[in-house]
């Protein structure tokens, strides 16, 4: 399983990356837009092509998502080329994102869009994340249609089904990977019971019809969720840093450096003056 970083902050990739941990990096233009503010705020300046080819030239070799923002196909085509052709050859690691249906309102006529340019970068050579994906019809057409990487979106699919029963409830709270029942009926949307479960789905899809694209758990909201997907077999799960930082700490393990420092002896300690 791969871990891929879900950020577009440079200290928080350095980091990561320095951890030996990060296979990849996503991004996103609401995350590029916090993290411009942020080296802003700190009196940097630089321009956005300059920014995003530090980002590349930070990550070495590990593939890095960067997003389209129209949402017509000729749009996303043509943004997609620009970015696989403008900032590909820093470190021949760009992946270039497409939402797998690009509609701002029920039928206005985008809907496939995103399937259409999807495999239209695709038969071009350029690899393509499908991202917003919030069934597995949705994962098995963008795999289809010839996506490298498709990105189900765990966390987004807890809120929705939290929100379709009136639960309150905060950004990263543990929302169960077998489901949540009120008045012992399983809240569940089109037979999904939870991101977890959707991100399963997907895996199986395809596993089972041996399609050539990996799946990416998105949208990871805590450390245990992050073990739930393990274990559907994910091929790879992009985590915030916040998470990712979350995920190493333990009060046994704390407890047992304390007491195995306490418990040195000085013969031991000789050997490593």
């Amino acid at each position: 399983m791969k871990i891929f970083i879900d950020t577009a902050k440079l200290s928080e990739i350095e980091e990561a990356i320095s951890w030996g941990i990060v296979d990849g990096v996503t991004t996103n233009p609401s995350l590029i837009k916090k993290a411009v503010n942020f080296y802003k705020e700190k009196g940097e300046t630089f321009s956005m092509g300059g920014y995003i080819e530090r980002l590349l030239s930070v990550c070495g070799d590990r593939p890095v998502s960067l997003e389209v923002i129209s949402s017509d196909f000729e749009s996303m085509v043509r943004e997609g080329k620009f970015l696989y052709e403008r900032f590909n050859s820093i470190n021949d690691n760009v992946v270039i994102k497409i939402p797998v249906s690009p509609s701002m309102k029920e039928e206005d006529g985008r809907e496939f869009d995103g399937l259409k340019a999807i495999k239209k970068l695709s038969d071009d050579g350029i690899p393509v994340n499908a991202t917003l994906i919030m069934t597995p019809n949705q994962a098995l057409l963008a795999a289809k249609a010839g996506a490298r990487y498709i990105s189900p979106f765990a966390g987004r699919i807890d809120d929705y089904l939290r929100k379709s029963i009136g639960i309150t409830f905060e950004k990263g709270d543990y929302f169960p990977g077998e489901g949540l029942s009120v008045n012992e009926i399983l809240i569940e949307d089109d037979g999904v019971v939870s991101g977890v479960d959707l991100v399963a789905r997907s895996v199986d899809i395809i596993e089972t019809y041996g399609f050539e694209c990996e799946v990416i758990a998105a949208s990871v909201r805590n450390r245990v969720q992050v073990i739930e997907l393990l274990e559907t077999g994910v091929h790879i799960a992009t985590i915030p840093f916040h998470v990712l930082k979350d995920m190493i700490g333990h009060e046994k393990t704390l407890e047992g450096m304390k007491k195995f420092t306490k418990d040195i002896v000085p013969e031991y300690k000789d050997l490593f003056k």
